[in-house]
């Protein structure tokens, strides 16, 4: 049986958004005219859109899924520890510090 994970499509769109954005960051466009445009393909590397191979979106996915998998283990446990049924903002906040030194 395998894991759920998350859909390679998604990754890839919010990925190629946020590499959208910082482009036109690097290119001082203002964050409200950066909605409406795209990053076009172009000849010089600057202007070169960016992609990942389907390995490393694989990869990505599988990365996100141990990570919100280990953080919502984590969060129950605080949450089980100090009595409550359900998970908690605040228990993912207590969490968080070390889960991101952990990964």
């Amino acid at each position: 049986m395998e894991e759920p994970t998350f859909e390679l499509d998604l990754i890839r769109s919010i990925l190629k958004r946020v590499w959208e954005l910082r482009a036109l960051e690097r290119e001082n466009v203002g964050p409200s005219e950066a909605l409406d445009s795209e990053v076009g393909a172009g000849t010089s590397k600057k202007n070169r859109p960016t992609s990942a191979n389907a390995n490393a979106l694989k990869l990505t996915c599988e990365l996100l899924r141990v990570f919100i998998t280990e953080a919502v283990q984590r969060a129950a446990e605080v949450a089980e520890a100090e009595g409550a049924s359900q998970v908690e903002a605040s228990h993912l906040e207590c969490i968080l510090p070390q889960l991101l030194l952990d990964f």
